[in-house]
């Protein structure tokens, strides 16, 4: 009989390595989870057993720079779709969905645009807009800390490594702290979901192992975002679903209604009385709807 696994392994992609943690059913529906920013292949994720009910076989790694993968310095939010690639290949998968939470929302849009014969459906939780989105506000209703790092991009790689170092290095001392430094720029929302213990364990454990060697996939990742994807919204062709809290001051909800009205199939959902970090909570169903038939 059957159970369900954990397994955490390495595959080699063009010489670089890429960290990869697979959960849940065995056989189950193939969902590739992308991790936030900062995060880990390790990050919140629904137990294994909850999984295995859903009949969901869930792969995740680590984005280069983060935890156990490879460094890529000047890598584009497109190039999450080779490594999406490699792993599916070195799986033995062919069709299979994929969901990004926060930073991870870009990657998957990545995956649904340049994998169209293998992803199915795709979902994005509390993501982000392009850099350079016509007609929106792009820090609007982004608290300062967060706007601050994003603009610091903009002056290029050395200003961000040197506005986020003391972050890293504090986090990595001490990976509570980085929620401590979070909780400042919360909506009441997210403060009353920072009162849970057990996600707060899930999220410090995540941040711990992302960021053990260094700031380097956190800068890599603003770099990206603030950069050019390499594709482009209208050519994404499986259905997409976006989630947002209304109440998200680390990326706005209105990036998820701009990105909504320039995907195609595109379809978006706002909660209110939610923020940021109740993608969390989300997850599970957002699973449920990647693997309906």
């Amino acid at each position: 009989m059957e159970t369900a696994v954990r397994s955490r392994f390495e595959i080699d992609v063009d010489g670089r390595v890429l960290a990869v943690e697979v959960s849940g059913a065995p056989d189950g529906a193939p969902v590739f989870l992308l991790h936030g920013t900062p995060g880990s292949r390790g990050g919140p994720k629904p137990r294994n057993s909850l999984l295995y009910r859903q009949g969901i076989r869930l792969i995740s790694y680590d984005r280069p720079g983060y935890g156990g993968s490879t460094r890529l310095p000047g890598r584009r939010v497109a190039d999450a779709a080779r490594d999406v690639n490699a792993v599916a290949d070195h799986l033995g998968v062919e069709r299979f969905a994929v969901v990004g939470r926060s930073g991870g929302g870009p990657h998957a849009l990545a995956c649904a645009s340049l994998l169209p014969h293998r992803v199915e459906r795709a979902a994005v939780l509390v993501g982000l807009a392009p850099s350079d989105a016509d007609d929106l506000d792009w820090y609007g209703g982004m608290s300062e800390t967060n706007a601050r790092k994003h603009s610091a991009a903009d002056r290029g790689a050395e200003e961000l490594m040197q506005e986020m170092r003391a972050l890293v290095e504090q986090t990595a001392a001490d990976p509570e702290s980085l929620i401590e430094e979070l909780r400042t720029q919360m909506s009441g929302p997210d403060l009353r979901f920072m009162q849970s213990v057990m996600y707060r364990r899930l999220l410090v454990a995540s941040y711990a192992d992302a960021l053990r060697l260094g700031p380097y996939g956190w800068v890599d990742d603003v770099l990206a975002f603030r950069g050019d994807w390499g594709f482009a919204l209208d050519t994404i062709v499986p259905p997409v679903r976006l989630w947002h809290g209304a109440h998200d001051t680390f990326s706005p909800a209105s990036h998820s209604r701009w990105l909504a009205e320039r995907i195609p199939r595109a379809e978006v959902v706002v909660q209110h009385g939610a923020a940021h970090f109740a993608a969390m909570e989300v997850l599970p169903r957002m699973l449920a709807w990647l693997t309906t038939a």
